[in-house]
């Protein structure tokens, strides 16, 4: 899924989006990714059907193990990425997102 199928999801649903940006544009490395981390409590990534769930609060991964997570193919942040409150959604999976913003 990509970040078109995200928006397609966020528009009819009436989701605010306060900030966007350009993952062709901008460039995301390890430290900027683990950096969206701060104040973040669950990690949720999502890569088609499959879906992990890491409580950063209680059971923090090692750095690795979150960058592959954060980081995609292209060396850059996974795009759609998503904070939501105390939580990031990296990825798109249509349930997850519904689960998560209603």
């Amino acid at each position: 899924m990509t970040c078109k199928h995200a928006q397609g999801f966020l528009g009819p649903a009436e989701i605010e989006v306060k900030e966007t940006v350009d993952a062709n544009k901008v460039r995301y490395g390890d430290a900027e990714a683990l950096a969206l981390l701060d104040g973040v409590d669950t990690l949720i990534a999502m890569k088609g059907k499959k879906v992990d769930f890491f409580d950063l609060k209680k059971a923090r991964p090692d750095d690795a193990t979150l960058l592959s997570k954060l980081i995609g193919p292209s060396g850059n942040l996974r795009a759609p990425t998503a904070r939501i409150g105390k939580r990031l959604l990296v990825g798109f999976n249509e349930e997850t997102y519904k689960q998560f913003l209603n």
